[in-house]
C-alpha cells in the first residue's frame, strides 16, 4: 500500500536521524523514543506507523482517540492533551500514559479513575516553560506536584514540556531539564517537529512528532449547506 510505504520510509528516515543526533550528543542510538502524534490523522495512518515499527503513539483529543485507538496492535498510547477531570475515566480507559498532569486536581481524577477501572497508568508532570503556553505547572513547583501525586499512589515517570514558538528555546529546555532532574523518573518528553534536535541536546528521552511521520495534517472537511 503506497500510503503505508510512505509512512514506513518516514519512520525509518526519522529513526536514523534521531539516532545520529543522539550519538552526536554523546548518547547511544535508540536512547530517544519517537512518539507519533496522530492528531487529525486517520486510523489507517496510525496502523501504518505501528506496522513500520512505531511503538508509542499520542493524541491530544479524547474524541479522536475513541475513533482510532480501539483494538490496535500492541502499542503504548499516550494522552498529551489537557486533562479535563470529567473525562478522566474515559482517558484512563483508553490510554496507558497521561503526559499532561499540570495540577493536583487532574492527577487525583486520573488516580481515582485508574483505581475504579483496575488499571495502572503512568503519568508525567507537565511543566510550563513557554510564555505562550496556557497549561503546565511552573518549573519550581514540579517536584512538589510530583511528590503530591506519588503520595496519592500515582506512578510519576518524569516530565513533559512544550517549547516556545520563538525566543529563548535553549533557556526553556534547560528549565525542563532541571525540572526533570527534580521530579525523577525515566521520561523527559521534550521536543517536537521544529525543535527536537535541540531537545535531545538537553536530555530529552522522548520526542513528539507528527508531520515528519504522517505528512501534513489533512485539511478539515468543508461543510456545504
Amino acid at each position: 500500500m503506497a500510503f503505508a510505504s510512505t509512512i514506513g520510509e518516514r519512520v525509518a528516515t526519522l529513526r536514523a536521524h534521531v539516532d545520529r543526533v543522539a550519538e552526536a550528543a554523546g548518547r547511544p542510538a535508540g536512547s530517544v523514543v519517537i512518539l507519533g502524534v496522530t492528531k487529525t490523522q486517520p486510523r489507517d495512518a496510525v496502523l501504518a506507523a505501528i506496522d513500520a515499527g512505531l511503538t508509542n503513539i499520542g493524541e491530544n483529543y479524547l474524541q479522536e482517540a475513541r475513533e482510532k485507538y480501539v483494538d490496535l496492535p500492541p502499542v503504548t498510547r499516550h494522552f498529551i492533551g489537557h486533562v479535563q477531570t470529567n473525562k478522566a475515566k474515559a482517558i484512563v480507559g483508553l490510554f496507558d500514559v497521561v503526559q499532561s498532569i499540570d495540577r493536583l486536581e487532574a492527577g487525583l481524577a486520573i488516580g481515582k479513575a485508574a483505581r475504579a477501572l483496575g488499571r495502572t497508568v503512568r503519568v508525567l508532570v507537565q511543566v510550563n516553560v513557554s510564555p505562550s503556553e496556557r497549561f503546565g505547572v511552573a518549573p519550581a513547583g514540579a517536584a512538589q506536584l510530583a511528590q503530591a501525586l506519588r503520595n496519592e499512589g500515582l506512578t510519576v515517570d518524569g516530565v513533559m514540556a512544550i517549547g516556545p514558538l520563538e525566543g529563548d528555546v535553549d533557556g526553556a529546555f534547560a528549565l525542563a531539564q532541571e525540572a526533570f532532574g527534580a521530579v525523577g523518573g525515566t521520561t523527559l518528553s521534550l521536543g517536537m517537529s521544529a525543535d527536537w534536535e535541540r531537545a535531545i541536546a538537553f536530555g530529552s528521552t522522548m520526542i513528539r512528532i507528527g508531520t515528519a511521520i504522517f505528512g501534513a495534517r489533512p485539511a478539515p472537511e468543508r461543510v456545504t449547506v
